[in-house]
């Protein structure tokens, strides 16, 4: 059975492009969110994270450019929750992408084993 899966990513981002293939492979059906024109609210990163069970840390794009100009490396361990949310929530290229999920799960960034064990096969 096809599932409904809704992804925020970047379109010209090479990884989220394999993970939208790897979906439609798989037989899903895929909603792309554009991360940066629509870049989630803080109240929607907070409930990936609570519904994927995740820790804050693993929204963060680490490598990206934003993350370099603002300087997190040194500053996220101070700040709390909230602003981290509300930091997201306004620089969409911050974020990892893709954010994957049907509603009920949550797979962050793209790596296929995890594909294929959340996203693969019929369920």
């Amino acid at each position: 059975m096809a599932r409904r899966i809704t992804i925020y990513e970047y379109p010209k981002c090479s990884t989220c492009k394999a993970a939208v293939k790897s979906l439609k492979a798989k037989g899903n059906e895929v909603t792309p969110i554009h991360i940066v024109e629509q870049t989630p609210s803080a109240e929607t990163l907070k409930s990936l994270l609570q519904r994927g069970n995740l820790d804050i840390k693993k929204l963060f794009n680490t490598s990206g450019e934003v993350y370099r100009e603002l300087g997190l490396k040194d500053k996220l361990a101070s700040m709390t929750e909230a602003e981290k949310l509300e930091l997201l929530s306004a620089h969409g290229m911050l974020i990892k992408r893709p954010i994957a999920t049907d509603g009920e799960n949550v797979t962050v960034g793209y790596k296929e084993e995890q594909y294929e064990q959340v996203w693969g096969g019929d369920r």
